[in-house]
């Protein structure tokens, strides 16, 4: 069955105000589900967890109902589905746990491709402990990051390999089910940034190899939460620092403080969203988010191959990196133009994408980039369109016929 994109983007209230949104990686517009969700958790009356009244059991359920739907999605056990205020504050936690049992002379290892937020925790922690940070490297011109360096970064010391599943600079996918069992082999723990490459198709903890795999519902139609899953076997090993009266049960003695209820009704919405995006699809949810997904993503790799294909073929553009799998995500450069220019100027026209280092700080300072405002970012998400790629392309002539021949 063809996506229904028309379908879909009747799902996005957000999308009714005209503009084009190609940041799906910087946040994705939230889906009507979601909102109704959220709005009718604030409207009933909700406590604080207790099965002690009615509106305290309420809360509980939302609880159990977000976990439930985020391990739906990834492939996980719901009791082991840590929930936070973000994928950063997530990773540092499990950094921070994971860091204290570090003696020096063990090892991390890291990649230049990750967002940040997969880097700095992990060499803090590795800084506090004494402990030496190894370097995965990418290539400069594919932006690929091979996955046969590892057998040559890992070693008995080596603690926790950290790595993402889509860069949110230039898409690419590495292979991190050969890096995981590298990873393994040597005993290291496997921690996987699943931000940027979750939205974008049928995602499985087991089959990735992740002991950690962290994700952010804002980045696929839902609120500003994140989930952090692993086996619940993992967890019950690890002891966070804590407050003395908070629960300490797993998954909940990784969660810190009360949770928005609301919020979480929004996550189990967003999941149940994903989950109709196919509407012939049947079986679980489970079997029906994967479905969703499926269909989404051949529906982005159509979208972003134009958008690719266009920009590529523009001499005034500037494309970094050509990995041979990667999420609908590219960087960018316009000739005689800063990329916050470059941002400015499609944004008044109505098109909305970001620039600068966007958090991949590694690749941007390697490329030699950083310093001179980055890149532009354009990300496919399933509510594009090829008429959007159309404008955005017509947009991208249009500044290289006007005055911005130097670089300012």
């Amino acid at each position: 069955m063809a996506f229904d994109v028309a379908r879909v983007r009747g799902l996005y209230p957000a999308l009714g105000e005209g503009f084009v949104h190609f940041d799906g990686a910087g946040g994705t517009q939230t889906a009507a589900p979601v909102i109704e969700a959220v709005a009718d958790a604030m409207r009933a009356a909700t406590g604080n967890r207790s099965t002690a009244f009615a509106p305290g059991r309420r809360a509980l359920d939302l609880v159990a109902g977000a976990r439930a739907a985020v391990a739906d999605m990834l492939g996980a056990d719901p009791s082991g589905v840590v929930l936070g205020p973000s994928a950063t504050a997530l990773t540092y936690t499990l950094a921070r746990t994971l860091g204290a049992a570090w003696r020096p002379g063990d090892e991390v290892v890291v990649s230049r491709l990750d967002h940040d937020a997969n880097v700095r925790p992990w060499v803090q922690a590795a800084e506090a402990a004494g402990a030496t940070v190894r370097w995965a490297e990418f290539d400069r011109t594919t932006a690929e990051l091979p996955a046969g360096q590892y057998a040559d970064l890992v070693t008995e010391r080596t603690r926790l390999v950290a790595v993402t599943a889509g860069s949110n600079a230039t898409g690419t996918a590495p292979d991190v089910a050969t890096i995981a069992k590298t990873a393994h082999a040597a005993g290291a723990l496997v921690c996987v940034d699943g931000v940027h490459s979750v939205p974008h198709g049928p995602t499985d903890l087991s089959s990735l190899g992740a002991d950690f795999l962290v994700t952010s519902a804002y980045k696929w139609s839902g609120p500003h939460l994140a989930a952090m899953v692993a086996d619940p076997a993992r967890w019950e090993s690890l002891r966070p620092a804590k407050l003395i009266p908070s629960a300490d049960a797993v998954p909940d003695r990784f969660e810190y403080g009360t949770p928005s209820f609301p919020l979480l009704a929004g996550v189990t919405a967003a999941v149940d969203h994903l989950a109709s995006l196919d509407p012939a699809a049947g079986g679980d949810r489970r079997e029906r988010v994967r479905a969703g997904l499926a269909a989404a993503q051949a529906h982005e790799e159509a979208v972003f191959d134009r958008l690719l294909a266009g920009l590529t073929a523009r001499p005034f553009v500037t494309v970094y990196g050509a990995p041979a799998r990667r999420c609908p995500t590219v960087s960018f450069r316009v000739a005689g133009w800063t990329p916050a220019r470059t941002a400015a100027a499609l944004g008044g026209a109505g098109l909305c994408l970001s620039s600068g280092d966007y958090y991949a700080y590694e690749y941007f300072q390697a490329m030699g980039l950083r310093d001179t405002g980055g890149a532009v970012r354009a990300s496919v998400y399933h509510y594009n369109t090829v008429d959007e790629v159309d404008r955005l392309l017509a947009e991208l002539d249009r500044l290289a016929e006007t005055e911005g021949t130097m670089v300012r």
